[in-house]
Order: structure tokens, then C-alpha cells, then sequence
């Protein structure tokens, strides 16, 4: 009789704020983006958990050590009408890869679309990590490619913000 399996997944807690932005750094490490990171654990455990959590994490726990988290929201799409399920980061530290971590972690996040009757489970990847378009395409997914990703952040923000529409008074002093 063969042992029940060690890997499980489960949402994460405010105490687990820690390990999420450990998870964090070293995804950031492997993206070569580490100079990137702000968040700190207070301020994953304020987002996360507090009083309007701004998205979701699962964890992926072997013999009770975290080796990997999804982090994910909802979006919604004006043409099907439903909300989406947007996989924001999914990791796997190094180390623990191969035991089927990130498979389960997929599998969960699409049960929970399922559930939730999500119209959509979409994420973005770097175009150079192979390893993971790899996997994504084993398990069904497909690229968008007429699509490119927009984004904007930190004095891009602030200057549009800032702009001035006609009939407004202008920015309050």
C-alpha cells in the first residue's frame, strides 16, 4: 500500500505573507527582474488580506514546506459577458520542480474558473522562458498573438492622471 501523496495545494492565509513575498523574490530572481520588487510581506498582507484583498493566492506545499504560490484575480470580459480568472504569477522554486507543483497548481486555478464560471483563464509568460511556454502549451493553453500587452506605472500614471479634461476646473491645489 503505497503513501498518499505529499503535494498540496491551499489558500493562503495573512500568515503566509512571508513566504508569499519570499516566493516573490525568487520568481523575481529567476525573471532577472529582482530590481523590480517593492512589496514587502506588510504591504502583501495589507493587499492581500485586507479589508479588499486585491487578488488570490494559492500555495503548493511538499511534505509541509511551501515550494511554490499562484498568485491570481478576476477580470471580466465585455464580449463573453463573465468574469476571467488572470494568473498574475505562478512559481515553482527550482529545487522542487518536477514533482508536479506547478501541473496542480494549473488544475486548481482551472477548477476554481470552472467554479466560478469564469468565461476565461488567462496569464502572460516572457517571451524567452521556454521551459514554461512548454508546459503552458502541454496542458492546452494557446498564445494570443494578435495581442500585445500595455502597461503603465509609477510618473506615466501620475502625468495622465493629471491631465486636465475639457470642462474640468483643473487639478485642486
Amino acid at each position: 500500500m503505497s503513501a498518499a501523496p505529499a503535494l498540496r495545494i491551499r489558500f493562503a492565509t495573512a500568515a503566509d505573507a512571508p513566504v508569499i513575498h519570499d516566493l516573490i523574490l525568487r520568481l523575481a530572481e529567476y525573471e532577472k527582474l529582482s530590481h523590480a520588487v517593492t512589496a514587502d510581506a506588510a504591504a502583501l498582507r495589507e493587499q492581500l488580506f485586507g479589508p479588499r484583498p486585491a487578488a488570490e493566492v494559492l500555495l503548493a506545499e511538499d511534505a509541509g514546506a511551501c515550494i511554490g504560490f499562484a498568485l491570481f484575480f478576476h477580470n471580466f470580459s465585455t464580449f463573453v459577458g463573465k468574469r476571467g480568472l488572470y494568473l498574475e504569477d505562478l512559481f515553482v522554486r527550482l529545487e522542487a520542480r518536477g514533482r508536479g507543483a506547478g501541473k496542480a497548481l494549473m488544475v486548481h486555478l482551472a477548477r476554481l474558473a470552472r467554479e466560478r464560471d469564469c468565461g476565461r483563464f488567462e496569464w502572460s509568460v516572457l517571451d524567452w522562458n521556454t521551459p514554461s511556454i512548454d508546459f503552458y502549451r502541454a496542458i492546452g493553453a494557446q498564445p494570443l498573438e494578435d495581442w500585445t500587452i500595455q502597461r503603465m506605472s509609477g510618473e506615466a500614471i501620475e502625468r495622465l492622471a493629471g491631465q486636465v479634461l475639457p470642462g474640468e476646473a483643473g487639478p485642486a491645489a
